[in-house]
């Protein structure tokens, strides 16, 4: 009789135990630094105070100086690692439940990034190269306001034929039931994020994109609508004209895996989080949360899609990974960078 005990009691057990690497994620890899700063050192390097851009030749030793002139944090950062980081929070037990890929360099920061990761339970497996240094996001603080400055470098290396493909890689891809890859990574290794989602839908896996910014669908259109066929969930945020109408189209477009109808969920920062399936187009509210509590919105859509794809693994209802969303990204606005504390408290 006793053996019967568990059953019985089976809801109450819930969340079934998962396997190591079910969620693989792929992408640019940065390590974030954050500071808080002073009006100087902005004017030093032309840095608007709340402003996100890419680094240039004349931000080059920020990075360095950064880290000389002032107290810093380091976390892992970079859209998808972010996105993973945040599913693993969530997730808990087991440690490394999240795998992640990309290109970082062989030095202090990259031993930092490492170190990060790994303090995230994020089973993340780079490719290490000597050409460029470890890509970096230093967050300059003063007041309300961060100044972001992005220097991508090793994580625009990445290359398929010296990672992607290798045997012991490879195994890991398979072993997940559901990949996300931010819009970004189109810009560095299309021919990854290719095989990474047909191998998932021969499979019948679960393979989520992110629009990530305008700019990718601008000028990255073409590689993204070759991915577009294998793309199961596809994320998106602040989208300007009609975005219902938006969501509708891009879930009809063309797909390969014909046994997963497409789903399209758009955030809109504050306003309502739009899913479009086969059948409809709903609304969903965020959680509301006191504007004085708002420390730093920056990381909300990467938290969003961490905390969907937390309950997604589970192969929970799209409106629990949607309140997971919701969940996560509550939490991240009113920490800064993306940050969360020990344990979500998400039932």
């Amino acid at each position: 009789m006793a053996a019967e005990e568990p059953r019985a009691k089976k809801p109450k057990l819930e969340p079934a135990r998962l396997s190591e690497n079910v969620l693989f994620g792929m992408g640019n890899p940065l390590l974030d630094i954050c500071a808080v700063v002073d009006k100087d050192f902005l004017d030093k390097y032309g840095l608007k105070p709340n402003d996100q851009i890419l680094a240039e030749e004349k931000h080059k030793e920020l990075f360095e100086e950064l880290v000389k002139k002032f107290k810093v944090e380091y976390h892992a950062g970079g859209s998808t690692q972010n996105s993973v980081k945040v599913a693993q929070w969530m997730i808990q037990s087991p440690y490394k439940a999240a795998t992640f890929f990309g290109c970082i360099g062989k030095d202090k920061f990259g031993e930092i990034l490492k170190k990060k990761t790994e303090e995230a339970h994020v089973d993340a497996h780079y490719y290490e190269q000597t050409e460029e240094p470890t890509g970096t996001c230093a967050a300059c603080i003063t007041s309300d306001n961060r100044s972001l400055v992005a220097n991508l470098a090793a994580a625009n290396c990445y290359k398929k034929e010296k990672h992607l493909d290798v045997e012991k890689n490879w195994k890991l891809v398979e072993r997940a039931n559901v990949y996300y890859i931010a819009g970004f990574f189109l810009t560095v290794s299309p021919e990854s994020i290719l095989k990474v989602a047909s191998q998932a839908s021969a499979n019948n896996k679960i393979f989520t994109l992110n629009l990530s910014a305008p700019f990718i669908s601008q000028f990255y259109k073409e590689p993204m609508m070759k991915v577009m066929p294998y793309v199961d969930i596809l994320f998106g945020n602040e989208m300007t004209e009609d975005i219902k109408e938006i969501a509708k189209k891009t879930q009809a477009l063309p797909k390969v895996n014909l046994k997963r109808q497409r789903v399209v969920v758009f955030t809109q920062g504050k306003d309502d989080t739009i899913m479009a399936t086969e059948n409809e187009v709903k609304s969903f509210p965020v959680l509301i949360s006191d504007q004085s509590e708002i420390v730093d919105t920056n990381g909300a859509g990467d938290a969003f899609v961490g905390g969907f794809l937390s309950q997604l693994v589970y192969d929970r209802p799209l409106t629990e990974c949607i309140r997971a969303g919701h969940y996560a990204a509550s939490v991240i606005i009113k920490r800064s960078g993306c940050t969360f504390p020990e344990k979500p408290d998400f039932h």
